[in-house]
């Protein structure tokens, strides 16, 4: 007989109460098991979503997820082991760029990455887009890749946070997704159990992120590396900018061109493209910082930018490929395009950037419901940025997919999400804060 009654449980945090490590640890276990059904789990992440969790119960909760599974255990390798968290934005690619620079210079980079969460894009999702990549590797394949390569890139098995796993997609279509206790259990969960060192984290603001504002994503951030501290693990953070799309593209298939591109060196002076490879590069250095390669920030930087601009980074992320079966050869691109032209010259004032990320969805770029299939070439190019010059008939932004009455569809929506005036209008930085402890 159950210890506890669900719904009692429920009720509970729906009043405001204050749940025991065991009653948390209850709820966590039946669910995981699959005794605990999708409906009542459901009802209690709504309750958690209104009446939240203390710090107390935040962190039961992250234990209780992180030992429904197996804990990583790299002891026996050399090398420090680092990771970095994204809190999620539309465009955010930076994993498949630092990942392979990190590795690299020498340091072991174990990934466990999610899918598209609400309006943003997921890592795991962008490196299936690429035909025969295995993200569902085992914990030894995990082990040994690591071992072997320097770097993997997986999603959460049911080896690793089962419980996450699943909770992690029942968030996503329930719209308790923007939850402070919630996003840290999730995050540091997986990030704990990967064995690692060190964690940069990329907490993002701006009206394409969960957090809205500088002080919303400072409060998450430090919340974050207060978990990790408490582990024992080195951590610091950037506070990134996500009121418009990061780089030139957001789609899946899109986003590992550019990708490679960068990778590759082929970026030229496209500022956009320039944006992704800049960000990258800072949140490599905090990685490479924390790992002891480069006694300051600026020789990290330095290391970074050495191994990107001599081609080690891409044979980096070449060998991560074949590693883990994806034939990068055979990316597919998209059998249509459309593109959304600006209806009057002007300045560029904003992007509805979450709007984007969700019109995506209607593209099929990401999952409006979990049993949902991607199309791996949908997605969107950006030509422009907040406080750009446009001119009439000007493209904005171009919609890629297979299906041409979708994108016919999708454009006029499109076309809100760029107000255009004749206001002189600065974008913010991209980096707006750095943490450390």
């Amino acid at each position: 007989m159950a210890r506890y009654l669900p719904a009692e449980l429920i009720k509970k945090k729906r009043e405001g109460g204050a749940l025991t490590a065991d009653e948390l640890r209850f709820l966590v276990e039946e669910f995981t098991a699959t005794r605990l059904p999708d409906y009542q789990m459901s009802a209690f992440l709504m309750a958690v979503y209104f009446r939240g969790l203390d710090e107390n119960e935040t962190l039961e909760l992250t234990e209780c997820m992180l030992h429904s599974g197996h804990v990583v255990d790299f002891s026996d390798l050399s090398g420090f082991k680092v990771d970095k968290h994204s809190t999620g934005g539309v465009g955010d690619k930076t994993s498949l760029i630092l990942g392979p620079i990190v590795a690299a210079c020498g340091l072991r980079v174990p990934m466990i990455s999610g899918r598209g969460l609400g309006h943003t894009g997921g890592t795991l999702d962008k490196l299936e887009s690429i035909p025969g990549f295995n993200t569902q590797l085992s914990l030894e394949q995990f082990r040994q890749t690591v071992k072997k390569h320097g770097i993997a890139l997986i999603g959460q098995t049911q080896e690793i946070c089962p419980a996450d796993k699943r909770l992690y997609a029942l968030r996503d279509v329930t719209a308790t997704v923007e939850n402070l206790s919630l996003i840290c259990a999730s995050i540091m969960s997986k990030k704990l159990a990967e064995g690692i060192d060190g964690l940069v984290l990329d907490v993002k603001f701006g009206s394409g992120a969960f957090m809205k504002s500088t002080s919303e994503a400072e409060e998450l951030a430090r919340a974050l590396m207060a978990i990790a501290k408490g582990y024992g693990k080195k951590v610091s953070a950037l506070i990134t900018n996500m009121d418009q799309p990061l780089g030139r593209y957001a789609g899946n298939a899109l986003e590992v061109q550019e990708c490679l591109e960068i990778l590759r060196n082929e970026h030229g002076n496209d500022r956009l493209r320039n944006e992704t490879r800049e960000l990258s590069l800072q949140l490599a250095a905090q990685m490479l910082f924390l790992g002891g390669v480069g006694q300051t920030l600026t020789d990290s930087k330095a290391e970074a930018l050495k191994v990107l601009q001599n081609g080690q980074a891409l044979a980096k992320f070449e060998e991560l490929c074949v590693a883990q079966s994806g034939r990068l050869q055979e990316l597919p691109k998209a059998k249509h395009q459309l593109p959304v032209l600006a209806s009057q010259s002007g300045v560029v004032q904003s992007m509805a950037t979450e709007t984007i990320g969700y019109l995506g969805l209607r593209l099929r770029a990401g999952r409006a419901t979990v049993a949902d299939v991607i199309e791996p070439t949908a997605g969107f190019e950006f030509h422009c940025k907040i406080g750009d010059r446009v001119e009439k008939g000007q493209p904005l932004i171009t919609l890629y997919g297979s299906d041409s009455e979708l994108l016919q569809e999708v454009q006029p929506l499109v076309a809100k999400c760029v107000p255009i005036l004749e206001h002189v209008r600065q974008a913010e930085p991209l980096i707006w804060k750095e943490l450390t402890l």
